[in-house]
């Protein structure tokens, strides 16, 4: 690969992750907001994985911009090693607020209000954050970055919580089912502990 392409390719992934964090401030605002307006601990930790995704994500376009401005090959690489063990450590936070806020609202029975606020977002994440997934991967394939595969991971962990989130909404709004978003969080971890580990193996690869 040219220079020139690589230069093209992380500027492109630049675009891609400034876009990302644009729309991850409006769904962590509204998220958060929503939750603590309902009592939701589903959508309180929707707006959690969306502040985690944010604090990740800067770190990934730090990265980026590492190597936009031309520094030398070995401080890219340690942005890189930075950047690949941030996102890593961003999962496995989110996987522990899951797990502790879900099993704490199945204990206590807490039951939430109705959200059409919460349903809304979610219902706009799921369609947002797997296309900027998929932009961030296969630039991320062509780099290659780590990091970069690591933020995509994020980003699709947002979309799935996103679904989770808009699934237990809407059950709980329709049927009353007070412990469907909690049951539904629990579950989510069955796919995102897989992927926090995954990301640990691969920020130690970056090390390497």
């Amino acid at each position: 690969m040219s220079q020139a392409t690589r230069a093209s390719l992380v500027r492109r992934g630049v675009q891609v992750e400034l876009l990302s964090l644009a729309w991850i401030v409006v769904e962590t605002a509204v998220s958060l907001a929503a939750g603590i307006a309902a009592g939701s601990l589903l959508l309180i930790a929707f707006g959690m994985d969306s502040l985690i995704e944010l604090a990740s994500g800067a770190l990934l376009l730090w990265r980026l911009l590492v190597e936009t401005r031309g520094e030398a090959l070995e401080q890219v690489q340690k942005a890189e090693q930075r950047a690949s063990r941030g996102v890593a450590i961003a999962l496995a936070l989110l996987c522990a607020y899951l797990l502790i806020s879900a099993a704490y609202g199945l204990l206590v029975r807490t039951e939430s209000e109705s959200s059409r606020l919460g349903i809304g977002i979610a219902a706009a994440a799921v369609v947002i954050m797997p296309c900027l997934a998929a932009a961030k991967r296969r630039i991320s394939s062509q780099i290659p970055s780590e990091a970069l595969a690591g933020d995509a991971v994020s980003s699709i962990t947002c979309a799935f919580l996103a679904g989770t989130v808009l699934l237990g909404l809407v059950l709980h709004a329709l049927l009353g089912w007070w412990w469907v978003e909690n049951a539904a969080a629990l579950a989510f971890l069955i796919w995102l502990i897989p992927e926090t580990l995954e990301a640990f193996e691969n920020s130690q690869s970056a090390r390497a």
